[in-house]
């Protein structure tokens, strides 16, 4: 690995910087993403008229989302999750609502949300993010050792690259380095060339320095 002279010390430290501030918010993109291409999946294990009434507590959830009240985004979430909680309408809404509340700071409710889909959603990928966000939570609150946990559940091949790399993360904020390393290599080979995400890799392999 090359050294890297001063002025590219100070890009790459910046750089490291930006990431750590803004991983929650980048796994929160990955969770729209999903929760987009997810559709509807599931209507067809459930009665048509629970569909229906469920598709509407849902859609009354998703137009507070925009009033930016935490409150109202987390009642209108807590209805569908009681009330529909076999559906794949209330792992969305505990997903979403946890956003909210990761961004309003509240860490604490937002953690009890994301537990809730991984207990509860019918769908893996759904799980999958939930895990992910809870453990770039724990990470924040130097719990490493639940982190690393839920990081190494069983997952698709599709995710490999996304636990890995937050698992370098844990490892490097515990110090062991080496380790760490590893686990952004296995990140790095496993993210598409094309992706701006691997170059975030290859900046934090570069951060770690040269192995010894």
């Amino acid at each position: 690995m090359a050294v890297l002279d001063s002025h590219e010390q100070e890009q790459l430290e910046a750089l490291t910087a930006w990431w750590k501030e803004n991983r929650n918010q980048i796994l929160g993109a990955l969770l729209v993403v999903v929760v987009a291409m997810g559709g509807w999946r599931g209507w067809h294990y459930y009665r048509h008229q629970q569909a229906v009434e469920a598709a509407t507590l849902y859609q009354q959830f998703t137009q507070q989302l925009s009033s930016n009240d935490a409150k109202r985004i987390n009642d209108a979430a807590a209805a569908v999750m009681d009330k529909f909680s076999s559906t794949p309408y209330a792992t969305r809404a505990a997903l979403l609502a946890a956003q909210v509340n990761e961004q309003a700071n509240d860490k604490a409710r937002a953690k009890t949300q994301l537990q809730w889909v991984i207990d509860h959603a019918g769908e893996d990928d759904l799980k999958d993010v939930a895990r992910l966000r809870l453990a770039a939570i724990l990470l924040d609150e130097k719990k490493y050792a639940d982190a690393l946990i839920l990081l190494d559940a069983k997952h698709p091949d599709s995710f490999d690259g996304l636990y890995d790399d937050l698992r370098g993360d844990v490892l490097s904020a515990q110090g062991k380095i080496d380790e760490a390393r590893s686990s952004y290599k296995l990140a790095y080979e496993k993210v598409s060339a094309q992706s701006m995400y691997r170059s975030l890799i290859q900046m934090k392999l570069d951060a770690l320095g040269p192995a010894k």
